[in-house]
């Protein structure tokens, strides 16, 4: 019997399921706050990561251009990024790197410390979407 394809939050649940302790627990914390924050946010894994979208009606655009993408929660070496494929678009009190071709990443080290900035930074980038 063939097993049946896992959905998007199923397998994010088992990615994130394969992390340690510490990591496991933050990068849900980050998982829940994100999906939190609009009815139109989905998830699910895109570069080997627990990515989020936006559902929503847009206006027609190259698949290339990401504008779908609003997050991927990159874990490197131990280390959580927030890479935001068009977040340098929007402006934001979060510390991070911006480079030209409209990407921001974000480290996270503290997440207690950046959460209000973080569900701002998505909130204004969903109000952006055409």
């Amino acid at each position: 019997m063939a097993k049946s394809k896992l959905s998007d939050s199923q397998q994010v649940d088992e990615l994130i399921s394969k992390l340690d302790a510490e990591l496991k627990t933050t990068v849900q914390t980050i998982r829940e706050l994100i999906l939190a924050i609009d009815e139109e946010i989905a998830e699910q894994v895109k570069w080997n990561s627990p990515s989020f979208y936006f559902t929503g009606e847009m206006k027609a655009f190259d698949p290339k251009e990401y504008k779908r993408d609003i997050v991927v929660c990159n874990i490197h070496r131990g280390k959580i990024l927030l890479v935001f494929p068009t977040g340098a678009k929007v402006k934001s009190l979060l510390k991070g790197n911006d480079y030209p071709d409209g990407r921001k990443i974000i480290a996270v080290e503290d997440l207690t410390a950046i959460t209000i900035e973080l569900q701002q930074l998505i909130k204004d980038w969903v109000a952006m979407v055409d």
